[in-house]
Order: C-alpha cells, then sequence, then structure tokens
C-alpha cells in the first residue's frame, strides 16, 4: 500500500532509510527530557503502543477490517524481543556515554549477518566476514575504553541490544510477513516494567513533552519502517540502516549538549564505520554488476 511504484528492494530501501533517520532522534529526545530511567522507559512506551492502538482503530473504520497486528508465532517471538531490546537500550543510554551506544549498536548488522547464516542459510560473502571482523576489533577499542572508565555495563548492554535487536529484524526475515505493528504492540512490556518500577516513587520526568513526542511520533515511525524493512530486505541490509543513528545521533547530541566523544570511542567508531560504509559501496557493486549480465 506504500510506494506502489517502486520495486520490492527500493520500498525497504526507502522504508529503513526513514525509519533509520527517525531513530537517530531517540538518544537526544531522551535526554532532552531530563528524567529517571524507569519513569522514561514507562511514558516513552505507553505513548508508542497508545498511538500503534490509535492508529489500528482508524484503520478499522476507514478499511472495514483489523490489520495483522501479531503474525503467528513469529510476530510474539520478534515482539518479546522487541520489547527486551527497549529495556537494554535505555539501560546503554543512562549508564555510557551517547557515541558509546551508537557505535557499539552499529554491530547489528554483523549480528544480523551471522544470524541470518545460522538460522537462515543465508551464507555471508567474504567480504561480509572481513568486515564482521574489523568491526568486532572497533567494538572491541570501545569496549576496552568502557572498562577502563567504569561505564562496562553500559557498553555490556549496548552490545546486547544489538544482538536482540538483530535477532528480532532475523526472525522477521525468516517470517516474511508484515512486522510493522509488533515493535509498536510490543512496547507494552517496558511500559509495564517502567511504571511499576517507577511509581512506587512517582514519575520523575523534567520535560514530559519531549518523551512523549519521542514515543508517539518518533519510535512509531521508525519501528514500524525498520521492522517492515525485513520483508524486502536481507536482516544485513536492514542492520544497515542503524548507521545512520550512529552518524547522526553523536551530531545531535553535540550539537544541543556539547558533549564530545571519548578519542578511543572515535578510533573504534571510525573504524566500524568506514568498515561498513566499504562494505555497502562493495555488495552495491556487486548488484549492479549481477543485473548488468542478466
Amino acid at each position: 500500500m506504500f510506494l506502489p511504484a517502486l520495486s520490492d528492494h527500493r520500498k525497504g530501501l526507502a522504508l529503513t532509510a526513514v525509519g533509520g533517520l527517525a531513530l537517530s532522534m531517540d538518544i537526544p529526545l531522551v535526554r532532552l527530557a531530563h528524567g529517571d530511567m524507569w519513569s522514561i522507559l514507562g511514558l516513552r512506551s505507553i505513548a508508542t503502543v497508545l498511538v500503534a492502538l490509535l492508529i489500528v482503530a482508524a484503520i478499522r473504520i476507514f478499511r472495514g477490517k483489523w490489520p495483522v497486528l501479531i503474525p503467528g508465532r513469529h510476530g510474539i517471538v520478534a515482539g518479546l524481543l522487541y520489547g527486551l531490546s527497549t529495556l537494554t537500550f535505555l539501560l546503554s543510554v543512562f549508564n555510557t556515554a551517547t557515541a558509546n551506544v551508537v557505535f557499539i549498536v552499529a554491530f547489528n548488522p554483523m549480528f544480523g549477518a551471522l544470524l541470518s547464516w545460522i538460522f537462515l542459510k543465508e551464507r555471508p560473502p567474504v567480504s561480509t566476514l572481513l568486515t564482521m571482523a574489523a568491526m568486532i576489533f572497533g567494538v572491541g577499542l570501545i569496549v576496552h575504553d568502557g572498562i577502563s572508565s567504569g561505564h562496562i555495563f553500559g557498553d555490556a548492554m549496548a552490545l546486547l541490544s544489538a544482538l536482540i535487536l538483530a535477532s528480532a529484524i532475523t526472525v522477521g526475515r525468516a517470517s516474511r510477513r508484515d512486522m510493522g505493528f509488533v515493535p509498536l504492540l510490543a512496547a507494552i512490556f517496558p511500559a509495564i516494567l517502567g511504571f511499576g518500577m517507577a511509581l512506587p516513587a512517582g514519575i520523575s520526568v523534567a520535560h514530559p513533552a519531549w518523551i512523549i513526542f519521542n514515543g508517539a511520533i518518533v519510535m512509531p515511525v521508525a519501528f514500524w519502517c525498520l521492522a517492515t524493512g525485513p520483508r524486502y530486505l536481507s536482516a544485513p541490509e536492514v542492520g544497515m540502516f542503524y548507521l545512520l543513528e550512529t552518524v547522526l545521533a553523536p551530531i545531535w547530541i553535540w550539537f544541543i549538549f556539547a558533549e564530545a566523544p571519548a578519542t578511543m570511542t572515535l578510533v573504534g567508531g571510525s573504524i566500524l564505520i568506514a568498515a561498513i560504509m566499504m562494505h555497502s559501496l562493495w555488495m552495491a557493486r556487486g548488484s549492479s554488476l549481477r543485473q548488468a549480465t542478466q
């Protein structure tokens, strides 16, 4: 129903590009809200769920039928993974530097390639394996610096978030079903957890409008686009668009909060970005050559 004039592959590229761009605003909006982690988790997640329910109701009214919300057991598994990734992501945001979070989460496409190889039998080319090796080195530099600076827990949560997101994308890829509503409705799990932890002491958010805007507008767009992408693209390709957050989020943070990344984080992050950019260009060149010979 979206972008009907485009091929499936180009449709997937457009959707995931929009999703990655929206995702890059997540951490800055979380930081602008100035609240404790559990309050932020609860407000951000419940706003996403409420907007998803409004969209579902609107579709029911105008189309006369309910959209597919949770497509079978794949949808349930993906929903649990998306809900868990929200928790681990915010744990990383509140326990390490923003640049550390986004650079480590950039390992997502390599986890996606590995999981697709193991479970979907989509053997990655040698270029992907070489890229993975370079990225392991880059992430290693960032995590090593996190150990020395006392941010090891936050860095570990960022790495776990990348693995969980890659798992959710791989499940979506395996099902070939529309997963657009799954991450939106799955936000009910972190919402319950967040409010359950925050309410005994009371919700503490200095500027709730930022986090409500994030949960009601920015995250639904990002989640829907990135969850729909695997219908048209491979898991590693979808993961590549998380790089928009990797590149842009530290820039937004630098502009808004004047927070400069640590030197070792910049070195490791530069290795990550360079490796994935070279890999993407190589894959694009290979795809163009294959189309030219057909």
